[in-house]
């Protein structure tokens, strides 16, 4: 497993196009709700495809501090078994500090309420990028019949749901983890659950699926309406995870900035929703071989415009819309191109806060507010330029990462960790493309 190690840095040294295959990791987002699900029956869950990054790994760690029987068959795959869950390791000062520091321990509450009618959860961490509210999570329990305490105190969540009951439930919002955690505990509620204005993210669907394989009965998988039918308890699965769309974006993007001939390899292209188009509409050639992605190197890409002459906007909203974990990327990813395109990311305030750093590697971009970015591409006229810098998220990180490789110089990306937590080996696996990336 990759250790979790504090202070990383990348040093990295850009113009260097890259050329080859790659072959995108298991879904990150999709990873941390499959992984809560194995809690909800006693009988063994494998899961193949399993990403070996940070968040990933703390969770499989948070699953065996709880008593869950976890056996490593081969890299990507693990088996579960969740016979003797250790409901009192929820009180212990242990269970606090590591779900505090992991945002996906939040989704461990739905499948544990629904098989034992009660949890604990500290107030989870995760990324810096404005809040992100919980309500949704909580609401749904409450419909189903749960009641919880929050004691500020210790900063905790009680929570009772011995009388589980399926209901009507319309989100406040299409939140991917909020409907996943109602999705889990509904399933084995008395009755019928109606969800509407559910998630229908891929990952989504994915779980849906699996916890159908063992013994749901959820319709509507794929729409924002979900029905569910309460059934007594459920089996085992075995459970393969799609590619991460939001690594194939980056992929895509880093292709286009670095003018590199790259070939994705089993992209699952039907699961991509309007990725592959936005990029497209940068001006990026893509060419779908199969479930392969072929980018060729490109000298230049322009941005489209609409239909009646005006600027491109590209915005974030909830699937099929364009997912926000990908914006950052679409933004860096403009600043080599010709033309002008304003991205709007409405979800988190604090996501574009590092444009400043692009800013000072020589990008054309005005930060409007902390939700618009107008990137003023410059078609290579003037390539970036090397600088030091500190990555705030995940997402953020890899869109340095990319600007870094396309840059003119050698850069330095500290608080490296972060891209850890969300991409595989990352540096090891872009160096065998011919990237020059140190980790130190």
């Amino acid at each position: 497993m990759q250790e979790s190690k504090s202070s990383i840095t990348f040093e990295v040294t850009g113009g260097t196009p890259l050329k080859g295959e790659i072959t995108p990791q298991g879904a990150k987002n999709e990873a941390l709700q499959i992984l809560c699900a194995v809690l909800l029956t006693p009988e063994t869950v494998t899961i193949h495809n399993i990403p070996n990054i940070r968040d990933v790994n703390k969770l499989i760690e948070l699953l065996t501090d709880l008593g869950v029987e976890v056996k490593k068959i081969s890299a990507d795959t693990y088996s579960f078994t969740a016979k003797h869950v250790n409901l009192n390791f929820l009180e212990t000062p242990d269970f606090k500090q590591k779900a505090a520091a992991l945002r996906g321990s939040i989704m461990i509450l739905g499948p544990l309420l629904a098989r034992f009618g009660k949890a604990k959860m500290p107030k989870p961490g995760g990324d810096k990028i404005g809040r992100r509210r919980l309500d949704t999570h909580f609401l749904g329990f409450q419909r189903l019949g749960a009641r919880f305490n929050y004691d500020a105190d210790d900063n905790f969540y009680e929570i009772d749901a011995s009388q589980l009951q399926g209901c009507y439930i319309l989100l406040d919002e299409a939140s991917v983890t909020g409907t996943a955690n109602v999705v889990m505990t509904a399933v084995l509620a008395k009755g019928k659950t109606t969800i509407y204005n559910a998630a229908c993210e891929p990952y989504l669907q994915q779980l849906c699926l699996m916890l159908n394989r063992m013994g749901a009965k959820i319709s509507g998988v794929g729409s924002n309406l979900l029905h569910i039918e309460g059934v007594e308890s459920l089996g085992g699965t075995e459970h393969t995870m799609l590619p991460d769309m939001i690594e194939i974006g980056s992929f895509i993007g880093m292709a286009a900035m670095t003018a590199s001939e790259i070939t994705i390899k089993n992209a699952r292209i039907d699961q991509l929703g309007l990725i592959p188009t936005i990029f497209q509409r940068l001006g990026i050639q893509l060419e779908f071989r199969n479930d392969d992605i072929y980018i060729p190197a490109q000298e230049h890409y322009e941005i489209e415009k609409f239909i009646d002459g005006s600027i491109l906007t590209i915005a974030d909203a909830p699937w099929p819309g364009f997912t926000p974990d990908l914006l950052s990327i679409v933004l860096v990813t403009a600043t080599q191109a010709k033309g002008t395109v304003l991205i709007h990311q409405k979800m988190f305030e604090s996501r574009l806060f590092f444009v400043d750093k692009l800013i000072d590697m020589g990008a054309q971009i005005i930060l409007c507010d902390p939700h618009r970015a107008t990137v003023i591409g410059l078609d290579r006229t003037y390539p970036l330029r090397a600088i030091s810098m500190t990555s705030p998220d995940i997402r953020a990180g890899v869109s340095l990462l990319i600007a870094a490789m396309s840059a003119n110089g050698t850069s330095i990306i500290r608080n490296a960790e972060q891209i850890d937590r969300g991409y595989q080996e990352i540096d090891t696996r872009l160096n065998a493309l011919g990237a020059k990336i140190k980790r130190i």
